[in-house]
């Protein structure tokens, strides 16, 4: 059976990491995303090593291209504006990673493309968002994050704020509130018969994720502060070092958790007070030393026989190695023309029903040109024509 989204038709605007992220769900899930690349504007995904095995192709790009056709178009040219006319009446949901009113200067904002296409669903995904006095402003992930007020709080009194593994403003805010706001559209279409515009800021979603924190702030609470709150520091619930080098989380709130952890590290005498003992600061170096003993691996092991939620910090390599990982199918392969075997991140959603569409892996800019050019009525003629003059670059 076809994924749940089969029937969907996205034309892709985005390059690097939100958009992309984003487009690569939906057409897991069975949407027919088709992205829209020029040369004058490539996307930079494209030129991040490493590369594909005898191919020009970069892993990333073969990742966050994942089931998406690619048709190359020069935006600047009057007949390439024209093409998107005409596409647009059979991929009715538009996505946007640029900055506020260049769409629109090319002739391709929502107003002008609602014109051939009333019912269209148009989402922008912004850093700053499509009103406001910094929606003009150039930005990345860190700086969605210093705004957002959710890093005054993170990292350490020492040491101040700190960076993350992976971007959390592009994609945990940027790529997942495009993918719910692009759905939560189609239903409303389905009701209605009417689109819309979705203007996503990845800043405002970044803001959102201070949830509880900002819930008891704005009801009267004082600002919070790093290393003194309840899940930042200012309890047990953290990392500790072991003998190794290597790290264990200990996440245990609830107080049959917390029992179990104080018994199996020998101090029961901190079982009246939680995870938020008086003397903070010494309990926590205390614990530290003891975490010391023993390696990663070795206190693994001794947590295993006990539900205390304490868990190894695992590397990348061992993450994708680890046995639930496996079982819970997180990993897909494709074959590569050379016979070797790629390896990707699986899309995390399960569907009982509607399975996930692992079509392809991602292909290099303009591939399917030609191809989607004679779907949507163009001779060979006109294509060569179009070659000639620059348009499908």
């Amino acid at each position: 059976m076809p994924g749940p989204l089969n029937g969907l038709k996205i034309l892709d605007f985005t390059t690097l990491l939100p958009g992309p992220y984003a487009t690569m769900m939906l057409a897991d899930m069975g949407a027919e995303v088709l992205r829209i690349l020029s040369g004058s504007y490539p996307d930079m995904a494209s030129f991040l090593p490493p590369f594909l095995p005898c191919s020009d192709l970069s892993c990333n790009l073969a990742y966050l291209g994942r089931g998406k056709r690619c048709l190359n178009l020069n935006l600047k040219m009057t007949s390439a504006v024209e093409i998107v006319h005409r596409l647009i009446k059979k991929y009715d949901i538009v996505i946007e990673q640029f900055r506020p009113g260049v769409m629109a200067k090319l002739g391709l904002g929502y107003e002008d493309l609602k014109s051939v296409n009333p019912s269209l669903i148009y989402c922008s995904l912004t850093g700053y968002g499509q009103t406001g006095p910094l929606k003009s402003k150039a930005g990345h992930d860190i700086n969605y994050l210093a705004r957002s007020g959710l890093m005054d709080y993170s990292g350490t009194k020492d040491k101040g704020p700190s960076l993350t593994g992976m971007q959390i403003a592009d994609v945990a805010s940027g790529s997942n509130n495009s993918v719910i706001g692009i759905l939560a559209a189609v239903i409303h279409r389905k009701d209605t018969g009417k689109g819309q515009h979705i203007d996503i800021s990845m800043t405002d979603g970044v803001m959102a994720f201070n949830a509880m924190t900002a819930a008891t702030y704005l009801a009267g609470a004082a600002e919070p502060q790093r290393e003194q709150e309840f899940l930042n520091g200012g309890s047990l619930y953290d990392f500790y070092e072991t003998k190794d080098g290597r790290y264990i989380s200990f996440g245990g709130l609830e107080a049959q958790f917390f029992a179990a952890f104080c018994r199996v590290i020998g101090r029961e005498d901190l079982l009246p007070y939680g995870i938020i003992t008086p003397d903070l600061e010494k309990v926590k170096k205390e614990i530290r030393e003891i975490f010391l003993q023993k390696t990663r691996d070795q206190w693994t092991e001794i947590f295993s026989q006990v539900d205390a939620c304490v868990e190894p910090v695992l590397s990348l390599a061992e993450a994708i190695a680890d046995e639930n990982t496996l079982a819970r199918e997180m990993v897909v392969e494709f074959s590569l023309p050379s016979g070797e075997k790629l390896k990707q991140i699986a899309n995390p959603i399960k569907f009982s029903a509607t399975k996930l569409e692992y079509r392809f892996m991602g292909c290099p800019a303009g591939t399917h040109s030609r191809e989607v050019l004679l779907e949507i009525g163009y001779t060979e003629e006109q294509i060569r024509d179009y070659e000639k003059e620059g348009i499908l670059n």
